[in-house]
């Protein structure tokens, strides 16, 4: 059995780009890995003529599940230890794979691994130095659209990794349960990282496993689409895994900063879109409150290390930082 499953959800996502995926895999030095291709009902085509790479294996959803949904559904027919994702609008270096490998064995007690990721269009900017969250429940690709030059020379902690190029323990995330699949789309990583976090696990950027990513390649960063599932996923994860020491006392501030938010929607145009996502989010969250009394009552971690982990700078919030730390070999 491969060491490492890496696994690609698709959803008319391009031939063209699909194919950049899966070459840039093919290319890897390192070599122990399958690939398991799950295509979520796709009408576009661009999983009939795909390029004859080694150990992959398609599978075709009746549905579309999500990528959440694609994820799981994937994992669950997958054999090896540890699971890759990467986005059907990314590439990966060379090394991705080596590298990461290198950071289980540098970090045998992390379960959760992230990557560098590079604008595609331009390789002068970052797309993100892993997940952020902050205290206000906001949460974002640190350093996204800044200078590649914040590009740490060494691995650093991090509060999660963004799912768009990352590697997770196999027996963790079946723990864990997989990704949360009623998110359907956006912020599942920012959720399932949240919760390896009351698990008391952490995250590690890598800083030599690096992929190149186009962002929202498929559905479009602005879009209706993307607004929506991100507010009310946003919402969903604040109520879901916020710690009830910290839930209350910040529930004024998650409520300002989703005010603000949506005024600045209806200034670019997106304001029923985000008014949705609200509304969805607060009073459609009967099963997030559900899973909250699980999570909060089966929590490992102290609220010293869960309130380490946020950020608590409004400057780094405004500036959409990343929040990297040096990583502390007693925690």
């Amino acid at each position: 059995m491969p060491t490492v499953s890496v696994i690609i959800v698709s959803y008319n996502s391009g031939a063209k780009r699909l194919s950049k995926a899966l070459i840039s895999l093919g290319a890897q030095t390192f070599t122990d890995f399958e690939i398991l291709l799950y295509d979520n009902a796709s009408s576009d085509g661009c999983v009939d003529n795909l390029p004859q790479i080694k150990n992959l294996r398609l599978i075709r959803g009746v549905d579309n599940l999500g990528f959440a949904g694609g994820v799981n559904r994937a994992a669950d027919q997958a054999t090896g230890d540890w699971l890759a994702l990467l986005n059907p609008d990314a590439t990966a270096d060379p090394n991705w794979l080596d590298a990461l490998m290198r950071a289980t064995r540098d970090y045998p007690d992390v379960k959760s691994f992230g990557s560098v990721q590079i604008n595609a269009d331009d390789p002068a900017l970052l797309d993100g130095l892993g997940d952020v969250y902050h205290a206000s429940g906001i949460a974002w690709r640190g350093g996204f659209g800044q200078s590649v030059d914040l590009r740490p020379d060494a691995d650093r902690d991090i509060f999660a990794p963004c799912a768009a190029g990352s590697l997770y323990e196999r027996v963790t995330f079946d723990q864990l349960g997989g990704l949360e699949e009623e998110f359907f789309c956006y912020h599942e990583d920012v959720d399932f990282g949240f919760r390896l976090r009351l698990a008391g696990w952490r995250s590690i950027l890598v800083h030599d496993a690096t992929i190149h990513h186009e962002g929202s390649g498929t559905t479009g960063r602005y879009s209706t689409f993307t607004v929506y599932h991100g507010t009310r996923n946003r919402i969903w994860t604040f109520i879901r895994t916020m710690p009830p020491l910290l839930f209350w006392p910040l529930m004024p501030v998650f409520i300002l900063s989703n005010i603000v938010l949506f005024i600045r929607a209806v200034v670019i145009g997106s304001g029923g879109a985000y008014f949705r996502g609200i509304r969805d989010g607060f009073f459609s969250a009967s099963r997030a409150w559900k899973a909250r009394r699980k999570l909060q009552k089966e929590r490992r971690a102290s609220y010293r290390m869960l309130m380490k982990s946020l950020s608590w700078s409004p400057l780094v919030l405004l500036g959409r930082k990343p929040v990297m730390r040096k990583i502390d070999p007693s925690e």
